[in-house]
């Protein structure tokens, strides 16, 4: 694959640009990124856009292969890339979702406003840190047999909530419901299973996080009153997936998926996309095994959010029911679902890969709780923990241009080591202290290599997504105060 992109690029909209099909013999569909000039120039630096075309080869992909404005090189698909592929003739790919599966965020809103926290912001974060296990490899408070952790794996938010880790309440502000349709624990191996065992719970390294925010600015008043937001208040992000399970499911099934290429005769430019037809036992028991890891993520995210609470609520002296800490919504941000799109005038049930990318729904959508429903549905979008996060809704247009989609977050602009190399830990650590954000990591080096200046700034991202491309809009604008990273 090229370092740098030398392909085609032609401007379709303000801030949509299209590969078309015939950069590439063998590309069934055009490949549009949602970009301004200056983020599409820095996904020219990398492989990004050729991952992008290279996309529109699996077969029954519709037209056309996607990305987001946070769009950055990964593993098979770009981070930031959506594709749709066809349920009777297209396939599915473990590239298309990733090796963090059901990877995402959830948002929890609190009464509490910007000056109760501010005199307790550094034993909060500390107990937080103290309390929520993360780091590369950590374990967790819970200790499950492997019967428990298929049981998980089947139930998803719903078993930790019957466990006594969160609300009922939570289950109806989760996608999904915290637990998919097609979940199957029997497709996953021993092994992805015993990795799993201890690490319920738990937040990981890289860039997950769990952060206390203010919320800085409400832009659309009447949808943040539905989503029980108010300028002022104390809210937690909570940013994890499903850790070393949703690794080795990803690792099992694109082997599975690499003789599978040879078996159905299908032809890709890139390894990295090996998939299988979704129909087939190979795809099927993938989509079985990655809804059952998308179900671990749900409930680790619970567990996280239960202990979370309570951490914050002890510091207080109270109880989350009493300091109102209720979950927003949860969303996944690496998955493939199974949804209803138009496509080429005529509605079609799709298999929509999303890999660093958000569900967008609009207004009155089915899948989006009782709650949203008449304003669209809540979109968590974390930026760096130096600058914004954003809470969105989705847009009608959404639907109409990305099927459904929007941005993730702010997306790399450095590797980790780079980051690393440019400034040292403690740099960064009085970086953040100088804006007012206090900082936990698990690593030395975490810090580093989650600085703010290795992202895009997610408030340009954000600005290309909804004002400009008008696939999502602006509901609240959050700061962080404190940050406890994996």
């Amino acid at each position: 694959m090229s370092k740098e992109w030398t392909g085609p690029l032609e401007r379709i909209e303000e801030c949509m640009w299209m590969i078309p099909k015939t950069y590439k013999p063998g590309m069934l569909a055009d490949a549009v990124v949602i970009a301004d000039e200056e983020s599409l120039r820095t996904a020219c630096e990398g492989e990004a856009l050729e991952q992008l075309a290279n996309s529109a080869f699996l077969p029954g992909i519709c037209s056309p292969a996607m990305a987001m404005p946070d769009i950055h090189s990964g593993y098979g698909f770009p981070i930031g890339g959506v594709g749709a592929t066809d349920l009777e003739s297209g396939v599915i790919t473990p590239g298309g979702i990733g090796f963090d599966i059901n990877c995402g965020v959830r948002l929890v809103r609190t009464d509490l406003e910007a000056g109760d926290i501010a005199p307790k912001i550094k034993p909060v974060i500390d107990r937080l840190y103290r309390d929520i296990p993360s780091g590369l490899g950590t374990s967790g408070k819970i200790s499950l047999s492997a019967q428990e952790v298929r049981k998980v794996l089947q139930e998803g938010a719903e078993w930790a909530v019957k466990a006594g880790y969160g609300f009922e309440a939570d289950l109806e502000h989760t996608e999904e419901g915290g637990s998919m349709e097609g979940a199957d624990a029997s497709a996953v191996s021993k092994k992805a299973v015993e990795r799993g065992m201890p690490q319920l719970g738990t937040m990981g390294s890289g860039n997950h996080f769990l952060e206390l925010q203010v919320v800085e600015e409400i832009v659309n008043p009447e949808v943040a009153k539905v989503f029980g937001l108010f300028e002022g208040q104390v809210v937690m992000m909570i940013h994890s997936g499903s850790r070393g399970l949703g690794h080795q499911v990803c690792t099992d099934y694109i082997s599975t998926m690499m003789s599978a290429l040879k078996k159905y005769d299908i032809s890709v430019p890139d390894r990295q996309l090996a998939c299988a037809p979704l129909g087939s036992d190979e795809g099927k028991q993938y989509f079985a095994a990655m809804a059952a890891a998308a179900n671990f993520a749900w409930a680790n995210r619970q567990c996280i959010m239960h202990w979370a609470r309570e951490a914050v609520a002890a510091e207080f002296g109270s109880t989350p029911e009493k300091l109102g800490m209720t979950l927003v919504y949860d969303v996944c941000h690496n998955i493939a679902k199974v949804e209803e799109h138009i496509i080429d005038g005529s509605k079609k049930r799709v298999c929509v890969h999303r890999k660093g990318a958000t569900r967008a729904f609009p207004p009155n959508h089915p899948d989006i709780p009782k709650a949203y429903r008449g304003v669209g549905q809540p979109v968590i979008v974390p930026g760096d923990m130096g600058r914004n996060s954003w809470v969105l809704v989705g847009t009608r247009q959404a639907m109409e241009k990305s099927f459904g989609s929007t941005c993730h977050g702010a997306g790399r602009m450095m590797s980790r080591k780079e980051a690393l190399r440019t400034r040292k830990p403690q740099k960064v650590r009085d970086a953040l202290a100088e804006k007012g954000i206090y900082a936990r990591s698990a690593s030395r080096g975490a810090l580093a290599e989650e600085a703010p200046w290795a992202y895009k700034n997610v408030n340009d991202v954000v600005d290309i997504c909804c004002h400009r491309a008008g696939i999502s809009s602006k509901v609240a604008r959050l700061r962080p105060l404190g940050v406890v990273k994996g």
